[in-house]
């Protein structure tokens, strides 16, 4: 029985030795295993490659993309407005496509209350459309006395700013 086993290896190694395989596809693609040798004098997968167009495929492969754009408005916001306007005012949160911008002032506020339209092709023209639909712009935030663990209730301090 075993001397019937090792006869059926032993020829399906030498029929496998005279009929070698061929790989489906090109070099190179999906198979797997390592190309040997040099690659020739044309486009080959082996090839250096430039760090952005491999960065850029693992983000559409991974579908980093519209992280990226969130994360562009944030990182580039003077590059996407503008140096005027990015010095006074900066962006707070990005969400369902909502940019909430806090100016410096309320006046700064109104300003890009009247600029939104324009604000928002500016956006869509630098990271990609449908990431900021709408603008929420407010001024400065004034303090708040609500906060803490020991709230007295009331409408709280009044002889503080006289």
């Amino acid at each position: 029985m075993a001397r019937a086993v090792l006869d059926a290896a032993l020829a399906k190694r030498r029929e496998a030795a005279r009929n070698p395989r061929r790989r489906g596809g090109g070099p190179g693609e999906g198979s797997g295993k390592r190309l040997r040798g040099y690659s020739g004098p044309g486009p080959d997968p082996r090839d250096p490659a430039l760090f952005g167009d491999v960065l850029q495929r693992l983000m559409k492969a991974r579908g980093w993309e519209r992280p990226k754009a969130e994360a562009t408005v944030f990182g580039a916001w003077e590059k996407v407005v503008g140096p005027d306007i990015a010095k006074h005012s900066r962006p707070v949160k990005l969400d369902a496509g909502v940019l909430t911008v806090e100016a410096e002032s309320t006046a700064w506020a109104t300003q890009l209350r009247l600029l939104a339209a324009t604000l928002l092709r500016n956006i869509a023209k630098e990271v990609g459309h449908n990431v900021v639909t709408k603008l929420n712009i407010h001024g400065p935030a004034a303090p708040s006395w609500s906060k803490g663990p020991r709230r007295v209730q009331g409408r709280g301090p009044r002889d503080t700013y006289g």
